[in-house]
């Protein structure tokens, strides 16, 4: 493979990734800010120019090294995290679920956009066509995996956030106070667990059937929604 090749190859991850984990920071952001906290506001967060939020080791590294040595199935990153102040929402326990769900939000919405832009492809020229093409698809792809993984009701992720607002306050309690080390986790459950499995010779990827499968299902939802298969 040569040089020019592996830039290609690099652009068509990096890209995708790149523009889904910090819309999906800015988002947080811009919701929290409508919703009464300007914290993200006031510190210049609220923007969708990529570059407020990349952090270039979670954001460009980390997931695109993944993405590329797992052949586009794993991806696991971040940005810089938007700070919020739930105190300052106007209605902070309903709010929060609005400013959870925000960023998973964006990414089932940036997915559907690259959708429906296939139906673009032909007024392109061939080779840039073709690299457009597969950074569309690597698109909706990783802008579903981010939604599904980030949805998992487990703080400090999204939907962790969401259930704590939606939950009664006595089963609430006891799943915010999981956020100091929910992240731990969540990597025994991503790479711990598997890990573990293969030394025993079993199957324990719970990452594949709590992420890969519905992601899949969505992917396909979208495409079929979008008109492209």
């Amino acid at each position: 493979m040569t040089w020019e090749q592996i830039a290609v190859e690099f652009s068509v991850w990096v890209l995708p990734v790149l523009l889904a984990v910090t819309l999906h920071e800015a988002a947080h952001g811009w919701v929290a800010w409508k919703l009464g906290d300007d914290t993200a506001y006031s510190l210049g967060r609220v923007t969708f120019n990529p570059v407020r939020h990349i952090d270039p080791f979670g954001t460009v590294i980390l997931p695109g090294l993944l993405l590329f040595m797992s052949g586009g199935k794993f991806m696991f990153g971040f940005a810089k995290p938007v700070p919020v102040n739930f105190m300052r929402l106007r209605k902070p326990r309903r709010d929060m679920i609005w400013v959870a769900a925000a960023g998973p939000g964006a990414n089932i919405l940036i997915a559907v956009v690259c959708g429906a832009l296939f139906h673009l492809l032909p007024l392109f020229p061939e080779s840039f066509g073709r690299w457009l093409e597969l950074n569309l698809t690597n698109a909706i792809w990783i802008n579903v995996l981010l939604a599904v993984f980030n949805m998992i009701p487990l703080p400090p992720l999204d939907g962790g956030r969401v259930a704590v607002g939606l939950l009664p306050r006595s089963l609430a309690r006891p799943l915010a106070r999981v956020e100091s080390f929910g992240i731990f986790i969540i990597l025994g459950i991503v790479f711990l667990l598997p890990w573990i499995g293969g030394k025993l010779g079993m199957t324990l990827n719970v990452f594949e059937w709590l992420v890969l499968y519905p992601a899949a299902v969505v992917s396909n939802a979208i495409l079929t929604l979008t008109g492209v298969q």
